[in-house]
């Protein structure tokens, strides 16, 4: 092929590009392409760099580089006092097809769990503003105590923070074992506690360690999208248990057939934010016990509670350990820290630390030494106290705002603590449909019918938070989204 004519192919193959990248990158990139679609045939001779720099219109060094990459990555070879030319190694060619939206279906390529996980995938991109559950008032952090924090633990003097990690930092287990027995009544041993990047990572963990692929695993229905997205993915048999007024509510036919893992919310469930009341849990512990079974505890965001005193955890109240505790940062200081951790029963923990390092590799030691010392200094109770009094002014604005706007169209549930509240619409409603009108107008609501596995038992509702929400913005939004809800209205 002459010179010019290859000249010609890369400027078509450039003008394909849309990404902005360096030129010296689009250049290897338009000449790959041109050889695995075979427009450059194995044995093709490239034109000399000097002349190909000088018909692009650039300079030399860019082509000779982009051809210096391809010669290391086989696409072409140098021939001596020849110059290069396409390698016979290119021969098979791959020519690439548009991609394909795997979302919502199954696709070639994806397994039976890949596809059920992405088709029920119910995350959104848009995680910030009213009415987005689940959500801190990130602009409340103390930022600037936290970057000094990091920054000191961000250096070459503390370099050994800054490699592999087999069992988390220790002063922060210290820490949170001494935090756990003060306010969460749970006579804790720092070396059971595991230290995780987060609180999916940590189910995930779970879910590989204590069940294998098929068995069955209870949760919460409604429930957590994200823990049942998680154990489906984990090939485990994900089994809905209804709700009542006093919680989780197994039947005995429900424990004929009894699950490997329980995955529950017993201090504050999400979303209904129902508390487990003591003869359930008493029961639960016991027949937990009976048959076999682990119970995942998930404590998301009992830090944030608006009654006296927090409720006490269910690992604390169980005679024999069949619970697994689960904790989180995520919710009391922000999303991105991604920390979490796991207490362990004391017989589970060499498993848990060998398992959490040989399946995820751990590390942020950095981070979690900040975090020590963000603790130690009396800054991380000081932010609890804080967010405890603006987040109880919110619930309060949003509660009186939702009663005057709707009054009995709608009925609040639960929620003593946390970040959101459920609100129950009192006649049919699809709540899907008010979520997507609502959020065409800029406001968002989850319909509660999306956190239903068992899709006889949905109920229409709302889950709002309003924890990132300043006091300012939320009658506005409160309006807006009366307006969505009357059009429905019968």
């Amino acid at each position: 092929m002459e010179a010019r004519l290859i000249t010609e192919l890369l400027e078509q193959y450039l003008d394909r590009q849309s990404a902005p990248l360096k030129l010296r990158i689009r250049i290897y990139l338009a000449l790959r392409q041109a050889i695995l679609d075979r427009a450059l045939a194995p044995g093709t001779k490239l034109p000399p760099t000097r002349s190909l720099a000088e018909d692009l219109g650039m300079g030399r060094n860019t082509v000779v580089r982009a051809y210096e990459q391809l010669l290391v990555e086989g696409y072409i070879e140098s021939r001596t006092g020849d110059g290069s030319y396409v390698s016979e190694a290119a021969q098979g060619g791959l020519r690439r097809s548009p991609p394909k939206r795997l979302l919502g279906t199954r696709r070639e390529g994806l397994s039976r769990r890949g596809s059920i996980v992405a088709a029920n995938a119910t995350s959104s991109v848009v995680q910030r503003g009213a009415f987005m559950p689940g959500v801190p008032d990130i602009d409340a952090f103390p930022f600037a105590i936290w970057r000094r924090l990091l920054g000191k633990y961000h250096s070459a003097e503390q370099g050994h923070l800054l490699n592999y990690a087999h069992t988390g930092y220790g002063p922060l287990k210290v820490m949170l074992a001494n935090y756990l027995r003060v306010t969460r009544m749970m006579p804790v041993d720092p070396k059971q506690v595991i230290i995780i990047n987060g609180s999916h990572q940590a189910i995930d963990l779970c879910a590989r360690l204590l069940a294998d692929h098929g068995d069955r695993a209870w949760i919460e229905d409604p429930g957590y999208w994200g823990a049942r997205n998680v154990l489906v993915a984990a090939g485990l048999q994900v089994t809905p248990i209804p709700l009542d007024a006093k919680g989780l509510a197994p039947t005995v036919e429900d424990w004929a057939l009894p699950p490997r893992l329980i995955f529950c919310s017993p201090s504050s469930q999400y979303p209904t934010g129902t508390v487990l009341s003591l003869d359930r849990r008493i029961q639960l512990l016991e027949n937990a016990d009976h048959v076999g079974s682990w119970i995942i505890e998930d404590d998301y965001d009992n830090e944030l509670h608006f009654h006296e005193r927090p409720i006490g955890s269910l690992f604390g109240l169980a005679n024999k350990q069949r619970v697994i505790y689960l904790g989180t940062f995520s919710k009391v200081m922000f999303p991105g820290i991604r920390l979490a951790y796991l207490v362990v029963p004391e017989d589970l923990v060499e498993a848990f630390v060998i398992g959490n390092s040989e399946l995820y590799r751990g590390g942020r030691l950095a981070e979690q030494a900040a975090l020590a010392e963000f603790i130690d200094e009396g800054h991380f109770t000081a932010h609890i106290k804080r967010m405890r009094s603006l987040y109880a002014e919110r619930r309060e604005t949003l509660l009186s705002a939702m009663q005057s706007r709707l009054g009995d169209v709608v009925m609040p549930s639960g929620s003593q603590a946390g970040l959101q509240l459920l609100y129950r619409f009192n006649q049919p409603i699809d709540d899907t449909m008010v979520a997507a009108q609502a959020l065409a107008e800029g406001v968002i609501c989850r319909p509660l019918s999306l956190y239903y596995l068992n899709q006889e038992a949905r109920q229409p509702g709302m889950n709002l938070g309003f924890a990132a929400v300043p006091v300012e913005r939320i009658g506005p939004a409160t309006d807006i989204l009366t307006r969505v809800i009357e059009r429905h209205l019968k």
